[in-house]
Protein backbone atom coordinates (compact mmCIF):
# COMPACT_ATOMS: atom_id res chain seq x y z
CA UNK A 1 0.00 0.00 0.00
CA UNK A 2 1.50 3.23 -0.87
CA UNK A 3 1.65 5.43 2.25
CA UNK A 4 0.17 9.02 2.67
CA UNK A 5 3.18 10.96 2.84
CA UNK A 6 3.94 9.23 -0.97
CA UNK A 7 0.72 9.89 -2.04
CA UNK A 8 -0.99 12.49 0.43
CA UNK A 9 -3.90 12.80 -2.10
CA UNK A 10 -4.66 9.33 -2.23
CA UNK A 11 -7.46 9.53 0.52
CA UNK A 12 -8.65 12.92 -0.93
CA UNK A 13 -12.32 13.54 -0.92
CA UNK A 14 -14.52 14.20 -3.80
CA UNK A 15 -17.86 16.03 -3.70
CA UNK A 16 -19.83 15.60 -6.90
CA UNK A 17 -23.28 17.61 -8.44
CA UNK A 18 -25.38 17.11 -11.04
CA UNK A 19 -26.81 13.90 -13.05
CA UNK A 20 -25.35 10.17 -12.18
CA UNK A 21 -22.55 10.13 -14.01
CA UNK A 22 -23.39 7.26 -16.21
CA UNK A 23 -26.57 9.64 -17.01
CA UNK A 24 -24.32 12.13 -17.96
CA UNK A 25 -23.70 13.98 -21.59
CA UNK A 26 -20.50 15.27 -20.03
CA UNK A 27 -17.99 15.24 -17.42
CA UNK A 28 -16.85 18.59 -15.66
CA UNK A 29 -13.95 17.87 -13.04
CA UNK A 30 -13.05 21.16 -11.31
CA UNK A 31 -9.78 21.87 -9.46
CA UNK A 32 -10.39 24.47 -6.41
CA UNK A 33 -7.40 26.87 -5.56
CA UNK A 34 -4.66 27.07 -2.76
CA UNK A 35 -6.64 27.35 0.53
CA UNK A 36 -10.24 26.94 -0.92
CA UNK A 37 -12.85 24.29 -0.37
CA UNK A 38 -13.85 21.83 -3.00
CA UNK A 39 -17.30 23.11 -2.38
CA UNK A 40 -16.50 26.62 -3.98
CA UNK A 41 -15.50 25.24 -6.87
CA UNK A 42 -18.76 23.36 -7.17
CA UNK A 43 -19.78 26.24 -7.23
CA UNK A 44 -18.74 27.82 -9.93
CA UNK A 45 -19.35 24.53 -11.57
CA UNK A 46 -22.88 25.25 -11.13
CA UNK A 47 -22.66 28.58 -12.95
CA UNK A 48 -21.16 27.22 -16.26
CA UNK A 49 -21.57 22.74 -16.54
CA UNK A 50 -24.67 23.15 -19.06
CA UNK A 51 -27.95 20.42 -18.07
CA UNK A 52 -26.82 16.42 -18.16
CA UNK A 53 -23.49 17.46 -16.78
CA UNK A 54 -21.61 15.32 -14.32
CA UNK A 55 -19.72 17.09 -12.17
CA UNK A 56 -16.42 16.36 -9.79
CA UNK A 57 -14.54 18.48 -6.98
CA UNK A 58 -12.18 16.72 -5.21
CA UNK A 59 -10.60 18.07 -2.16
CA UNK A 60 -6.93 18.46 -1.88
CA UNK A 61 -5.34 17.18 1.52
CA UNK A 62 -4.60 20.62 3.53
CA UNK A 63 -6.56 22.75 1.08
CA UNK A 64 -3.66 23.03 -1.39
CA UNK A 65 -2.54 20.50 -4.29
CA UNK A 66 0.98 21.40 -3.34
CA UNK A 67 2.86 23.27 -0.96
CA UNK A 68 5.09 25.94 -3.18
CA UNK A 69 4.80 28.50 -5.97
CA UNK A 70 3.63 26.61 -9.46
CA UNK A 71 6.80 28.80 -10.74
CA UNK A 72 9.24 26.75 -7.89
CA UNK A 73 11.11 24.07 -8.64
CA UNK A 74 9.52 20.91 -9.58
CA UNK A 75 11.08 19.03 -6.71
CA UNK A 76 9.98 21.76 -4.04
CA UNK A 77 6.02 20.52 -4.91
CA UNK A 78 7.04 16.67 -4.63
CA UNK A 79 5.43 14.34 -3.88
CA UNK A 80 2.29 16.89 -3.77
CA UNK A 81 1.96 17.76 -6.99
CA UNK A 82 2.49 14.32 -8.57
CA UNK A 83 -0.09 12.54 -6.40
CA UNK A 84 -2.61 15.44 -7.19
CA UNK A 85 -1.93 14.55 -10.55
CA UNK A 86 -3.01 10.90 -9.66
CA UNK A 87 -5.92 11.95 -8.09
CA UNK A 88 -7.40 13.49 -11.40
CA UNK A 89 -6.05 10.35 -13.58
CA UNK A 90 -8.08 8.07 -11.06
CA UNK A 91 -10.73 10.53 -11.38
CA UNK A 92 -11.07 10.52 -15.33
CA UNK A 93 -10.34 6.85 -14.91
CA UNK A 94 -13.73 6.41 -13.02
CA UNK A 95 -15.72 8.59 -15.47
CA UNK A 96 -14.45 6.68 -18.16
CA UNK A 97 -15.65 3.16 -16.59
CA UNK A 98 -18.84 5.09 -16.06
CA UNK A 99 -19.14 5.19 -19.85
CA UNK A 100 -18.01 8.65 -20.58
CA UNK A 101 -14.86 8.74 -22.97
CA UNK A 102 -12.34 11.63 -22.83
CA UNK A 103 -13.93 13.51 -25.06
CA UNK A 104 -16.49 13.86 -23.15
CA UNK A 105 -14.42 15.00 -20.16
CA UNK A 106 -13.82 18.65 -19.19
CA UNK A 107 -11.21 19.87 -17.05
CA UNK A 108 -11.08 22.98 -14.91
CA UNK A 109 -10.00 25.24 -11.91
CA UNK A 110 -9.19 28.59 -10.00
CA UNK A 111 -5.73 29.28 -9.71
CA UNK A 112 -3.51 26.08 -8.34
CA UNK A 113 -6.45 23.99 -9.48
CA UNK A 114 -6.46 25.88 -12.98
CA UNK A 115 -2.00 25.68 -12.57
CA UNK A 116 -2.91 21.70 -12.17
CA UNK A 117 -5.95 21.21 -14.55
CA UNK A 118 -3.58 22.98 -16.96
CA UNK A 119 -0.84 20.59 -16.14
CA UNK A 120 -2.58 17.29 -16.50
CA UNK A 121 -4.46 17.95 -20.15
CA UNK A 122 -0.71 18.97 -21.12
CA UNK A 123 1.06 15.57 -19.53
CA UNK A 124 -2.44 13.33 -21.19
CA UNK A 125 -2.48 14.73 -24.42
CA UNK A 126 -5.23 13.66 -26.60
CA UNK A 127 -8.76 15.26 -27.18
CA UNK A 128 -11.11 16.35 -24.09
CA UNK A 129 -14.11 17.87 -24.20
CA UNK A 130 -12.72 21.47 -22.96
CA UNK A 131 -10.07 22.66 -20.47
CA UNK A 132 -11.11 25.98 -18.41
CA UNK A 133 -8.37 27.87 -16.57
CA UNK A 134 -9.27 30.95 -14.28
CA UNK A 135 -6.00 32.51 -13.10
CA UNK A 136 -3.80 29.76 -13.85
CA UNK A 137 -0.62 28.38 -16.29
CA UNK A 138 1.14 25.21 -16.97
CA UNK A 139 3.92 24.77 -14.11
CA UNK A 140 7.36 24.49 -13.75
CA UNK A 141 10.28 26.90 -13.22
CA UNK A 142 11.71 29.62 -15.66
CA UNK A 143 12.82 27.83 -18.53
CA UNK A 144 10.81 24.75 -18.33
CA UNK A 145 9.90 23.00 -21.45
CA UNK A 146 6.22 23.91 -21.39
CA UNK A 147 5.28 21.89 -24.38
CA UNK A 148 5.20 18.14 -23.88
CA UNK A 149 4.85 16.64 -26.59
CA UNK A 150 2.05 14.44 -28.23
CA UNK A 151 -1.14 16.62 -29.56
CA UNK A 152 -4.33 17.94 -27.56
CA UNK A 153 -5.80 17.35 -30.92
CA UNK A 154 -7.71 20.53 -31.26
CA UNK A 155 -9.12 20.19 -27.55
CA UNK A 156 -10.81 23.51 -26.78
CA UNK A 157 -9.04 25.81 -24.10
CA UNK A 158 -9.96 28.94 -22.49
CA UNK A 159 -7.40 31.04 -20.55
CA UNK A 160 -8.83 33.94 -18.54
CA UNK A 161 -6.13 35.89 -16.17
CA UNK A 162 -5.58 39.44 -14.97
CA UNK A 163 -2.70 41.33 -16.49
CA UNK A 164 -1.69 41.82 -13.13
CA UNK A 165 -2.53 38.85 -11.06
CA UNK A 166 -0.43 38.60 -8.23
CA UNK A 167 -0.24 35.20 -8.12
CA UNK A 168 0.20 34.20 -12.03
CA UNK A 169 3.04 35.82 -13.99
CA UNK A 170 1.39 37.38 -17.28
CA UNK A 171 4.55 36.05 -19.28
CA UNK A 172 4.19 32.35 -18.19
CA UNK A 173 0.15 32.73 -19.13
CA UNK A 174 1.03 33.66 -22.95
CA UNK A 175 3.59 31.18 -22.68
CA UNK A 176 1.20 28.67 -21.93
CA UNK A 177 -1.28 29.90 -24.25
CA UNK A 178 1.74 29.34 -27.26
CA UNK A 179 2.65 25.73 -26.06
CA UNK A 180 -0.96 24.61 -25.85
CA UNK A 181 -1.41 26.38 -29.31
CA UNK A 182 1.87 23.78 -30.26
CA UNK A 183 0.35 20.49 -28.79
CA UNK A 184 -2.45 21.71 -31.22
CA UNK A 185 -5.05 23.06 -28.82
CA UNK A 186 -7.57 26.10 -29.56
CA UNK A 187 -7.31 28.50 -27.54
CA UNK A 188 -8.83 31.20 -26.19
CA UNK A 189 -7.12 33.52 -24.27
CA UNK A 190 -8.75 36.40 -22.37
CA UNK A 191 -6.63 38.73 -20.54
CA UNK A 192 -8.11 41.44 -18.19
CA UNK A 193 -6.75 44.93 -17.31
CA UNK A 194 -6.64 45.57 -13.76
CA UNK A 195 -8.54 43.04 -12.57
CA UNK A 196 -6.86 40.49 -9.58
CA UNK A 197 -6.84 37.62 -8.86
CA UNK A 198 -10.99 36.53 -9.75
CA UNK A 199 -12.79 34.84 -11.93
CA UNK A 200 -15.08 37.88 -14.00
CA UNK A 201 -18.29 37.39 -15.26
CA UNK A 202 -17.19 37.55 -19.01
CA UNK A 203 -15.04 34.10 -18.09
CA UNK A 204 -18.04 33.23 -16.46
CA UNK A 205 -19.98 33.78 -19.43
CA UNK A 206 -17.31 32.20 -22.08
CA UNK A 207 -16.90 29.01 -20.16
CA UNK A 208 -20.61 28.23 -19.76
CA UNK A 209 -20.58 29.03 -23.44
CA UNK A 210 -17.75 26.40 -24.29
CA UNK A 211 -19.44 23.80 -22.05
CA UNK A 212 -22.39 23.78 -23.94
CA UNK A 213 -21.08 23.87 -27.13
CA UNK A 214 -19.02 20.52 -25.71
CA UNK A 215 -22.28 19.06 -24.60
CA UNK A 216 -23.92 19.34 -27.96
CA UNK A 217 -20.99 18.21 -30.15
CA UNK A 218 -20.89 14.98 -28.06
CA UNK A 219 -24.58 14.54 -28.60
CA UNK A 220 -24.27 14.33 -32.01
CA UNK A 221 -21.07 11.76 -32.54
Amino acid sequence: MTSPVEDPHAGARVLTRGVAAEDATLGLILLHGRGAPASDILHLGELIAPPGSYVVGPQAVGHAWYPAGFMAPLEANRPWLDSALSLVERLVVELEGDGLDRSRIALGGFSQGACLALEFAARRTGRWAAVIAYSGGLIGPPGTALVKGGSLAGTPVLMGCSDMDPHIPLERVHDTATALEEMEARVDERIYPGMGHTVNDDEVAAGRELLASAATATTRE
